[in-house]
Protein backbone atom coordinates (compact mmCIF):
# COMPACT_ATOMS: atom_id res chain seq x y z
CA UNK A 1 0.00 0.00 0.00
CA UNK A 2 1.21 3.62 -0.80
CA UNK A 3 2.39 6.18 1.77
CA UNK A 4 -0.56 8.25 0.92
CA UNK A 5 -3.09 5.52 1.05
CA UNK A 6 -1.90 4.56 4.05
CA UNK A 7 -2.01 7.99 5.62
CA UNK A 8 -5.19 8.37 4.46
CA UNK A 9 -6.90 5.06 5.88
CA UNK A 10 -5.38 6.43 9.47
CA UNK A 11 -7.46 10.11 8.49
CA UNK A 12 -10.79 7.76 7.67
CA UNK A 13 -9.87 6.12 11.43
CA UNK A 14 -9.72 9.32 13.16
CA UNK A 15 -12.59 11.21 11.70
CA UNK A 16 -14.45 8.24 12.47
CA UNK A 17 -13.46 8.70 16.50
CA UNK A 18 -13.93 11.83 15.88
CA UNK A 19 -17.30 12.22 14.97
CA UNK A 20 -18.56 9.91 17.49
CA UNK A 21 -17.09 11.78 20.15
CA UNK A 22 -18.36 14.69 18.98
CA UNK A 23 -21.89 13.07 19.12
CA UNK A 24 -21.13 11.90 22.51
CA UNK A 25 -20.10 15.38 23.68
CA UNK A 26 -23.16 17.31 21.94
CA UNK A 27 -25.73 15.28 23.68
CA UNK A 28 -23.98 15.25 27.29
CA UNK A 29 -23.74 19.43 26.90
CA UNK A 30 -27.57 19.23 25.51
CA UNK A 31 -28.44 18.03 29.15
CA UNK A 32 -25.83 19.68 31.53
CA UNK A 33 -29.21 22.02 33.10
CA UNK A 34 -31.33 19.56 33.13
CA UNK A 35 -32.71 19.03 37.21
CA UNK A 36 -32.57 15.23 36.17
CA UNK A 37 -29.92 13.72 38.72
CA UNK A 38 -26.99 11.27 36.75
CA UNK A 39 -25.49 10.08 40.37
CA UNK A 40 -25.58 10.25 43.85
CA UNK A 41 -22.36 11.96 44.14
CA UNK A 42 -24.15 14.97 42.55
CA UNK A 43 -26.18 16.46 45.00
CA UNK A 44 -23.66 14.91 47.62
CA UNK A 45 -21.02 17.52 45.65
CA UNK A 46 -23.48 20.26 45.61
CA UNK A 47 -24.33 20.46 49.00
CA UNK A 48 -20.54 20.84 50.41
CA UNK A 49 -19.94 23.26 48.25
CA UNK A 50 -22.63 25.40 49.13
CA UNK A 51 -21.51 24.56 52.83
CA UNK A 52 -17.74 25.98 51.87
CA UNK A 53 -18.86 29.39 50.86
CA UNK A 54 -21.51 29.70 52.97
CA UNK A 55 -19.51 28.25 56.76
CA UNK A 56 -15.82 28.68 55.21
CA UNK A 57 -15.79 24.58 55.89
CA UNK A 58 -16.97 21.80 53.80
CA UNK A 59 -16.67 19.24 56.41
CA UNK A 60 -19.60 18.53 58.82
CA UNK A 61 -19.36 17.43 62.53
CA UNK A 62 -18.31 14.13 63.22
CA UNK A 63 -20.71 11.22 64.66
CA UNK A 64 -23.36 13.15 62.88
CA UNK A 65 -25.46 12.14 59.09
CA UNK A 66 -23.10 13.59 56.86
CA UNK A 67 -20.00 12.36 55.51
CA UNK A 68 -17.13 14.73 53.67
CA UNK A 69 -14.30 11.82 52.43
CA UNK A 70 -12.90 14.94 49.66
CA UNK A 71 -9.74 17.05 49.56
CA UNK A 72 -11.44 20.47 50.02
CA UNK A 73 -10.54 22.34 46.67
CA UNK A 74 -13.36 21.55 44.23
CA UNK A 75 -16.01 22.80 46.97
CA UNK A 76 -14.48 26.31 47.24
CA UNK A 77 -14.43 26.16 43.31
CA UNK A 78 -17.78 25.09 42.61
CA UNK A 79 -19.19 26.94 45.76
CA UNK A 80 -17.45 30.36 44.38
CA UNK A 81 -18.86 29.54 41.01
CA UNK A 82 -22.23 29.43 42.56
CA UNK A 83 -22.72 32.26 43.99
CA UNK A 84 -22.22 33.75 40.34
CA UNK A 85 -24.18 31.67 37.96
CA UNK A 86 -26.68 29.91 40.99
CA UNK A 87 -26.93 25.90 40.55
CA UNK A 88 -23.83 24.30 42.34
CA UNK A 89 -24.90 20.86 40.10
CA UNK A 90 -25.40 22.66 36.83
CA UNK A 91 -21.83 24.44 37.58
CA UNK A 92 -20.24 21.22 38.55
CA UNK A 93 -21.59 19.79 35.44
CA UNK A 94 -20.34 22.31 33.04
CA UNK A 95 -16.38 22.42 34.84
CA UNK A 96 -16.49 18.52 34.50
CA UNK A 97 -17.36 18.44 30.82
CA UNK A 98 -14.64 21.54 30.66
CA UNK A 99 -11.85 19.54 32.15
CA UNK A 100 -12.48 16.39 30.01
CA UNK A 101 -11.55 18.76 27.10
CA UNK A 102 -8.03 19.97 29.09
CA UNK A 103 -7.84 16.74 29.76
CA UNK A 104 -8.06 15.04 26.18
CA UNK A 105 -5.29 18.28 24.80
CA UNK A 106 -2.93 17.03 27.77
CA UNK A 107 -2.73 13.63 26.38
CA UNK A 108 -2.62 14.92 22.95
CA UNK A 109 0.04 17.41 23.50
CA UNK A 110 1.42 15.61 26.02
CA UNK A 111 2.02 12.73 22.83
CA UNK A 112 3.19 15.66 20.09
CA UNK A 113 6.23 15.79 22.67
CA UNK A 114 6.81 12.89 22.61
CA UNK A 115 7.15 12.91 18.83
CA UNK A 116 4.16 11.61 17.68
CA UNK A 117 2.13 13.33 14.78
CA UNK A 118 -0.46 15.88 14.67
CA UNK A 119 -3.19 12.36 13.90
CA UNK A 120 -1.63 10.07 16.28
CA UNK A 121 -1.48 12.60 19.07
CA UNK A 122 -5.37 13.53 18.38
CA UNK A 123 -6.05 10.06 18.32
CA UNK A 124 -4.86 9.58 21.85
CA UNK A 125 -7.50 12.58 23.20
CA UNK A 126 -10.01 11.20 20.87
CA UNK A 127 -10.08 7.81 22.51
CA UNK A 128 -9.76 8.62 25.98
CA UNK A 129 -12.97 11.11 25.41
CA UNK A 130 -14.35 7.78 23.94
CA UNK A 131 -13.57 5.54 26.37
CA UNK A 132 -15.33 7.33 28.98
CA UNK A 133 -18.54 8.31 27.17
CA UNK A 134 -19.01 4.50 26.78
CA UNK A 135 -17.83 3.08 30.36
CA UNK A 136 -18.37 5.79 33.11
CA UNK A 137 -20.75 8.37 33.55
CA UNK A 138 -18.72 10.95 34.56
CA UNK A 139 -18.78 12.91 31.31
CA UNK A 140 -20.65 16.13 32.27
CA UNK A 141 -21.34 14.96 36.14
CA UNK A 142 -21.17 17.17 39.12
CA UNK A 143 -17.88 15.66 40.33
CA UNK A 144 -14.26 16.56 40.96
CA UNK A 145 -12.41 13.29 39.53
CA UNK A 146 -12.05 14.92 36.04
CA UNK A 147 -11.47 18.35 37.58
CA UNK A 148 -8.29 16.66 39.49
CA UNK A 149 -6.99 14.57 36.29
CA UNK A 150 -7.41 18.10 34.34
CA UNK A 151 -4.74 19.83 36.79
CA UNK A 152 -2.42 16.64 37.33
CA UNK A 153 -2.23 16.15 33.45
CA UNK A 154 -0.68 19.42 33.10
CA UNK A 155 1.75 18.60 36.01
CA UNK A 156 2.60 15.84 33.68
CA UNK A 157 2.90 17.71 30.26
CA UNK A 158 5.17 20.15 32.40
CA UNK A 159 7.38 17.69 33.89
CA UNK A 160 7.99 15.64 30.37
CA UNK A 161 8.70 18.67 28.09
CA UNK A 162 12.50 19.03 26.90
CA UNK A 163 15.05 20.40 28.28
CA UNK A 164 14.05 18.98 32.11
CA UNK A 165 15.10 21.39 34.52
CA UNK A 166 14.71 22.28 38.67
CA UNK A 167 11.98 24.41 37.77
CA UNK A 168 10.10 22.36 35.73
CA UNK A 169 10.10 19.98 37.79
CA UNK A 170 8.79 21.90 41.04
CA UNK A 171 5.97 23.23 38.76
CA UNK A 172 4.83 20.02 38.00
CA UNK A 173 5.53 18.90 41.85
CA UNK A 174 2.83 21.75 42.52
CA UNK A 175 0.25 21.06 39.84
CA UNK A 176 -0.01 17.43 40.94
CA UNK A 177 -0.57 18.50 44.87
CA UNK A 178 -3.19 20.41 43.77
CA UNK A 179 -4.54 17.80 41.95
CA UNK A 180 -4.09 15.89 44.98
CA UNK A 181 -6.52 18.59 47.25
CA UNK A 182 -8.83 17.89 44.48
CA UNK A 183 -9.28 14.30 44.70
CA UNK A 184 -7.21 12.42 46.83
CA UNK A 185 -7.13 9.11 44.26
CA UNK A 186 -4.24 11.36 42.13
CA UNK A 187 -1.57 9.62 43.44
CA UNK A 188 -0.48 7.65 40.42
CA UNK A 189 0.39 9.49 37.76
CA UNK A 190 2.81 11.28 39.94
CA UNK A 191 4.32 7.82 41.34
CA UNK A 192 4.97 6.82 38.05
CA UNK A 193 6.32 10.00 36.91
CA UNK A 194 8.90 9.75 40.02
CA UNK A 195 9.70 5.93 39.48
CA UNK A 196 10.78 6.53 35.71
CA UNK A 197 12.90 10.12 36.71
CA UNK A 198 14.47 7.70 38.72
CA UNK A 199 15.65 5.76 35.80
CA UNK A 200 16.59 8.53 33.57
CA UNK A 201 17.34 11.56 35.37
CA UNK A 202 17.67 11.01 39.67
CA UNK A 203 18.83 14.50 39.84
CA UNK A 204 15.44 16.17 38.84
CA UNK A 205 14.25 13.03 40.46
CA UNK A 206 14.91 14.28 43.41
CA UNK A 207 13.92 17.59 43.10
CA UNK A 208 10.77 16.71 41.72
CA UNK A 209 10.20 14.17 44.90
CA UNK A 210 11.19 16.53 47.23
CA UNK A 211 8.91 19.39 46.01
CA UNK A 212 6.16 17.15 45.83
CA UNK A 213 6.49 16.09 49.65
CA UNK A 214 6.90 19.79 50.59
CA UNK A 215 3.70 20.72 48.77
CA UNK A 216 2.04 17.78 49.90
CA UNK A 217 2.80 18.74 53.91
CA UNK A 218 2.15 22.47 53.47
CA UNK A 219 -1.53 21.38 52.06
CA UNK A 220 -1.67 19.30 55.18
CA UNK A 221 -0.74 21.84 57.49
CA UNK A 222 -2.91 24.28 56.05
CA UNK A 223 -5.85 21.96 56.45
CA UNK A 224 -5.63 21.59 59.71
CA UNK A 225 -5.12 25.08 60.48
CA UNK A 226 -8.19 26.03 58.33
CA UNK A 227 -10.70 22.65 59.36
CA UNK A 228 -9.13 21.84 62.83
CA UNK A 229 -8.83 18.13 61.95
CA UNK A 230 -6.45 16.24 60.05
CA UNK A 231 -6.25 15.54 56.38
CA UNK A 232 -6.16 12.16 56.66
CA UNK A 233 -8.67 11.67 59.22
CA UNK A 234 -10.87 13.25 57.49
CA UNK A 235 -11.18 11.24 53.74
CA UNK A 236 -10.25 8.06 55.41
CA UNK A 237 -14.07 7.51 55.39
CA UNK A 238 -15.15 3.84 56.84
CA UNK A 239 -15.85 1.30 54.00
CA UNK A 240 -15.75 -1.75 53.63
CA UNK A 241 -13.56 -3.82 51.07
CA UNK A 242 -14.33 -6.80 48.98
CA UNK A 243 -12.06 -8.88 46.46
CA UNK A 244 -15.27 -9.21 44.33
CA UNK A 245 -15.63 -5.52 43.79
CA UNK A 246 -12.14 -5.97 42.34
CA UNK A 247 -13.09 -8.92 40.21
CA UNK A 248 -16.45 -6.85 38.94
CA UNK A 249 -14.11 -3.84 38.12
CA UNK A 250 -11.83 -6.26 36.25
CA UNK A 251 -14.81 -7.77 34.24
CA UNK A 252 -16.57 -4.48 33.38
CA UNK A 253 -13.28 -2.48 31.94
CA UNK A 254 -11.43 -5.74 30.47
CA UNK A 255 -13.91 -5.40 27.29
CA UNK A 256 -12.54 -1.39 26.10
CA UNK A 257 -9.05 -1.90 28.06
CA UNK A 258 -7.81 -5.45 26.57
CA UNK A 259 -6.96 -4.11 23.11
CA UNK A 260 -5.03 -1.28 24.58
CA UNK A 261 -2.93 -3.00 27.35
CA UNK A 262 -1.93 -5.28 24.75
CA UNK A 263 -0.99 -1.96 22.69
CA UNK A 264 1.17 -0.86 25.75
CA UNK A 265 2.60 -4.02 26.53
CA UNK A 266 3.59 -4.20 22.50
CA UNK A 267 4.90 -0.42 22.95
CA UNK A 268 7.13 -1.62 25.68
CA UNK A 269 8.53 -4.26 23.49
CA UNK A 270 9.36 -2.36 20.95
CA UNK A 271 10.35 1.17 22.89
CA UNK A 272 12.43 -0.41 25.80
CA UNK A 273 15.09 2.47 24.85
CA UNK A 274 13.04 5.00 24.27
CA UNK A 275 12.32 7.48 27.10
CA UNK A 276 9.06 8.28 26.58
CA UNK A 277 7.66 4.99 25.93
CA UNK A 278 9.27 3.50 29.03
CA UNK A 279 7.01 6.21 30.75
CA UNK A 280 4.01 5.78 28.73
CA UNK A 281 4.60 2.04 29.81
CA UNK A 282 4.82 2.55 33.64
CA UNK A 283 2.20 4.93 34.20
CA UNK A 284 0.31 1.95 32.67
CA UNK A 285 1.46 -0.27 34.84
CA UNK A 286 0.92 1.57 37.95
CA UNK A 287 -2.17 3.16 37.02
CA UNK A 288 -3.60 -0.08 36.07
CA UNK A 289 -2.65 -2.03 38.89
CA UNK A 290 -3.44 1.00 41.23
CA UNK A 291 -6.61 1.45 40.23
CA UNK A 292 -8.05 -2.08 40.46
CA UNK A 293 -6.07 -2.24 43.90
CA UNK A 294 -8.84 0.98 44.56
CA UNK A 295 -11.74 -0.91 43.08
CA UNK A 296 -12.08 -3.29 45.60
CA UNK A 297 -13.79 -0.13 47.58
CA UNK A 298 -17.39 -0.28 48.18
CA UNK A 299 -19.23 2.09 46.08
CA UNK A 300 -15.94 2.71 44.27
CA UNK A 301 -17.03 3.72 40.28
CA UNK A 302 -14.81 3.71 36.87
CA UNK A 303 -13.15 6.83 37.89
CA UNK A 304 -10.30 5.21 39.63
CA UNK A 305 -9.55 3.70 36.72
CA UNK A 306 -9.32 7.20 34.24
CA UNK A 307 -5.38 7.70 35.28
CA UNK A 308 -5.02 4.12 32.98
CA UNK A 309 -7.58 5.00 30.34
CA UNK A 310 -5.22 8.21 30.36
CA UNK A 311 -2.45 6.13 30.51
CA UNK A 312 -3.23 3.36 27.74
CA UNK A 313 -5.04 6.52 25.49
CA UNK A 314 -0.85 7.67 25.92
CA UNK A 315 0.42 4.47 24.90
CA UNK A 316 -1.63 4.04 22.05
CA UNK A 317 0.10 7.20 20.08
CA UNK A 318 3.04 6.05 20.63
CA UNK A 319 2.54 2.69 19.47
CA UNK A 320 1.50 4.23 16.42
CA UNK A 321 4.26 6.01 15.84
CA UNK A 322 6.86 3.75 17.01
CA UNK A 323 5.88 1.44 14.46
CA UNK A 324 8.47 0.87 11.79
CA UNK A 325 5.54 0.03 9.27
CA UNK A 326 2.78 2.66 8.23
CA UNK A 327 0.83 0.21 7.72
CA UNK A 328 0.85 -1.60 10.71
CA UNK A 329 -0.39 1.94 12.51
CA UNK A 330 -3.08 1.82 10.81
CA UNK A 331 -4.36 -1.24 11.49
CA UNK A 332 -3.64 -0.96 15.53
CA UNK A 333 -5.79 2.33 14.89
CA UNK A 334 -8.42 0.07 13.39
CA UNK A 335 -8.47 -2.69 16.29
CA UNK A 336 -8.73 -0.09 18.73
CA UNK A 337 -11.83 1.01 17.62
CA UNK A 338 -13.19 -2.90 18.16
CA UNK A 339 -13.78 -2.77 21.72
CA UNK A 340 -15.11 0.77 21.50
CA UNK A 341 -17.67 -0.29 18.55
CA UNK A 342 -18.69 -3.56 20.33
CA UNK A 343 -19.36 -1.16 23.77
CA UNK A 344 -21.47 0.92 21.68
CA UNK A 345 -23.34 -1.87 19.99
CA UNK A 346 -24.19 -3.45 23.61
CA UNK A 347 -25.39 -0.26 25.18
CA UNK A 348 -28.87 1.17 25.52
CA UNK A 349 -30.06 2.04 22.26
CA UNK A 350 -31.47 4.69 22.74
CA UNK A 351 -28.76 6.81 20.83
CA UNK A 352 -30.08 5.56 17.43
CA UNK A 353 -33.83 6.96 18.04
CA UNK A 354 -34.95 10.72 16.94
CA UNK A 355 -36.25 11.88 20.22
CA UNK A 356 -33.10 11.09 21.69
CA UNK A 357 -31.00 14.11 20.09
CA UNK A 358 -34.31 16.30 19.91
CA UNK A 359 -35.55 15.87 23.07
CA UNK A 360 -33.06 14.74 25.33
CA UNK A 361 -34.40 13.11 28.52
CA UNK A 362 -37.62 14.19 28.02
CA UNK A 363 -39.36 11.05 30.06
CA UNK A 364 -36.17 11.92 33.29
CA UNK A 365 -36.93 15.33 33.03
CA UNK A 366 -40.84 14.53 33.69
CA UNK A 367 -40.41 12.32 35.97
CA UNK A 368 -37.94 14.18 38.00
CA UNK A 369 -39.68 17.17 37.64
CA UNK A 370 -42.95 15.76 39.97
CA UNK A 371 -40.54 14.46 42.32
CA UNK A 372 -38.80 17.54 42.99
CA UNK A 373 -42.31 18.87 43.51
CA UNK A 374 -43.35 16.17 45.79
CA UNK A 375 -40.19 16.62 48.20
CA UNK A 376 -41.20 20.84 47.83
CA UNK A 377 -44.88 20.12 49.00
CA UNK A 378 -43.72 18.39 52.43
CA UNK A 379 -41.65 20.39 55.03
CA UNK A 380 -37.70 20.33 56.27
CA UNK A 381 -36.48 17.96 57.17
CA UNK A 382 -36.41 15.31 54.18
CA UNK A 383 -34.24 12.63 53.61
CA UNK A 384 -33.06 11.61 50.08
CA UNK A 385 -30.51 9.06 48.75
CA UNK A 386 -30.31 10.79 45.69
CA UNK A 387 -29.83 14.26 47.51
CA UNK A 388 -29.58 16.73 44.13
CA UNK A 389 -33.28 15.68 44.36
CA UNK A 390 -33.66 17.50 48.05
CA UNK A 391 -31.25 19.92 46.65
CA UNK A 392 -33.13 21.21 43.88
CA UNK A 393 -36.14 21.14 45.97
CA UNK A 394 -34.50 23.55 47.95
CA UNK A 395 -34.55 20.78 51.34
CA UNK A 396 -31.78 20.75 53.59
CA UNK A 397 -29.00 17.54 53.69
CA UNK A 398 -29.93 15.35 56.26
CA UNK A 399 -28.09 11.82 55.61
CA UNK A 400 -25.78 10.44 53.32
CA UNK A 401 -27.31 7.45 53.11
CA UNK A 402 -24.71 5.45 51.35
CA UNK A 403 -21.53 6.72 53.83
CA UNK A 404 -23.78 6.14 56.86
CA UNK A 405 -24.30 2.50 55.63
CA UNK A 406 -20.70 2.06 55.51
CA UNK A 407 -20.26 3.49 58.89
CA UNK A 408 -22.55 1.75 60.04
CA UNK A 409 -21.62 -2.02 58.56
CA UNK A 410 -18.09 -1.42 59.63
CA UNK A 411 -19.02 -0.08 63.22
CA UNK A 412 -17.76 2.67 62.60
CA UNK A 413 -20.95 4.58 63.80
CA UNK A 414 -23.92 3.04 65.61
CA UNK A 415 -27.66 3.72 63.51
CA UNK A 416 -29.58 3.95 67.50
CA UNK A 417 -29.53 8.27 66.55
CA UNK A 418 -30.95 7.42 63.33
CA UNK A 419 -33.34 4.67 64.16
CA UNK A 420 -34.35 7.60 66.75
CA UNK A 421 -35.31 9.47 64.72
CA UNK A 422 -36.97 7.40 62.33
CA UNK A 423 -38.97 6.14 64.98
CA UNK A 424 -40.31 9.51 66.34
CA UNK A 425 -40.81 10.48 62.52
CA UNK A 426 -38.90 13.52 62.25
CA UNK A 427 -38.42 13.38 58.30
CA UNK A 428 -41.56 14.43 56.56
CA UNK A 429 -40.43 12.12 53.79
CA UNK A 430 -37.76 9.37 52.90
CA UNK A 431 -36.75 9.09 49.20
CA UNK A 432 -34.74 5.98 48.31
CA UNK A 433 -33.48 4.44 45.61
CA UNK A 434 -35.26 1.29 45.81
CA UNK A 435 -37.09 -0.78 49.01
CA UNK A 436 -35.33 -4.27 47.66
CA UNK A 437 -32.27 -3.88 48.08
CA UNK A 438 -32.67 -1.68 51.24
CA UNK A 439 -29.88 0.86 50.98
CA UNK A 440 -29.09 0.78 54.91
CA UNK A 441 -28.93 -2.15 57.70
CA UNK A 442 -32.25 -3.91 58.24
CA UNK A 443 -32.21 -2.29 61.49
CA UNK A 444 -32.98 0.62 59.59
CA UNK A 445 -35.08 -0.67 57.03
CA UNK A 446 -37.56 -2.47 59.82
CA UNK A 447 -37.71 0.98 61.47
CA UNK A 448 -38.64 2.59 58.53
CA UNK A 449 -41.26 -0.19 57.29
CA UNK A 450 -42.68 0.28 60.55
CA UNK A 451 -43.16 4.11 60.59
CA UNK A 452 -43.29 4.71 57.13
CA UNK A 453 -44.92 3.76 54.07
CA UNK A 454 -44.65 4.30 50.35
CA UNK A 455 -46.60 7.36 48.77
CA UNK A 456 -44.91 7.18 45.75
CA UNK A 457 -43.42 4.56 43.64
CA UNK A 458 -42.49 5.53 39.99
CA UNK A 459 -39.95 2.70 38.75
CA UNK A 460 -37.37 4.92 39.57
CA UNK A 461 -37.25 5.63 43.17
CA UNK A 462 -39.78 5.65 46.06
CA UNK A 463 -40.58 8.00 48.37
CA UNK A 464 -41.85 7.15 52.14
CA UNK A 465 -43.95 9.55 54.36
CA UNK A 466 -45.01 8.87 58.21
CA UNK A 467 -47.88 6.72 58.27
Amino acid sequence: MKPSAQAFGFRIILVTLAVGCALGLVHSASVLNFHVPFDPNEGWNAYFAQMAIATGSPYPAEQGFLVNNYPPLSFFLIGGLTRIFGDAIVVGRVVSLLSLGVIAFGIAKTASESGCSKEQSAFAGLLFIACLLLTSDYVGMDDPQLLGHAIAVWGMMVALRRPRTSRSMVISALLLAIAFFVKHNLVLLPLSLAAWMLLVDRRRAVTFIASGLIFVLIGIGAFRDAFATGFFHQIDSARAYALDNIRDAVLGWLPWAAVPISGALLLFWIGRRDQFAVFAAIYAAVATVGGLAFSGGAGVDANVLFDADIALALCASLLFDRLESRIWATVSAALYLIPLALLLCNSDQDWLSRMYWLEPMAEDRRVASQEIMLLRSKPDPAVCEMLSLCYWAGRSPQVDVFNMDQRYRTGAQSDADLIKLISEKKFSMIQLESLKPFPLLESVERAVLLNYSVARSDGDRVFLTPR
